[in-house]
């Protein structure tokens, strides 16, 4: 059986708008996992659009892990939207007047902003600054994510909510250990069957 080069842009002949979108990255504080797709008709290879604020004397990462769904108008607002509220005005007045600084004033810094593996971000989706998506989550169509997203959570809302998890608590720490994600391409090949089914036994006697 035959699968897909994941060094192809366009993995589906004919339809632009599916795009593996490690192949367009220019950002080198953008790292994104095999197979993730982005699915956009408008322009689909400029994922980089939709990562916001992403300074690069801020260094924080934006990391993607494999086989990730993403689509259409999904945001990441990085690090660099951050503004302080210790003081009485939040305005950046240091981007500005170039010849004052700021004394002991901290910016929020939240950290790299992490999706795992194996997720859906669904339409027009807004992942804030330092947020991890664990593996197998689900984000419904225009959330806010504020907070963590534990793997196999399905979440929406603004700011969202768990509104159940997929699996139960032994059936989500089978998979995190099986991590199909991790198997090389022949093995996920020879077992698409369990893997889009809901058969953990299955999966887990897989060769």
């Amino acid at each position: 059986m035959n699968y897909p080069d994941p060094q192809n842009p366009h993995p589906m002949e004919g339809f632009a708008q599916v795009c593996f979108i490690q192949n367009t990255i220019s950002n080198p504080n953008i790292i994104i996992g095999d197979y993730t797709y982005y699915d956009d008709p408008e322009d689909s290879e400029n994922f980089e659009r939709n990562v916001l604020y992403h300074f690069p004397f801020i260094g924080d990462k934006l990391i993607i892990g494999k086989f990730c769904a993403i689509a259409r108008g999904v945001k990441f607002i990085m690090n660099g939207a951050n503004h302080s509220m210790a003081g009485i005005s939040t305005y950046p007045f240091q981007i500005f007047w170039r010849d004052w600084q700021p004394q002991n004033l901290e910016f929020p810094y939240k950290g790299d902003t992490v999706v795992g593996n194996d997720v859906w971000i669904g339409y027009e989706a807004v992942i804030m600054a330092g947020v991890k998506i664990g593996d197998g989550a689900i984000i419904a169509a225009k959330s806010v994510v504020t907070k963590d997203v534990p793997p196999y959570a399905i979440v929406g809302g603004n700011p969202t909510t768990v509104i159940r998890q997929r699996f139960d608590d032994r059936a989500i720490a089978q998979l995190l250990e099986i991590a199909w994600w991790n198997w090389d391409v022949e093995k996920i090949t020879r077992n698409l069957d369990r893997i889009v089914s809901a058969d953990i036994e299955a999966l887990q006697t897989s060769t």
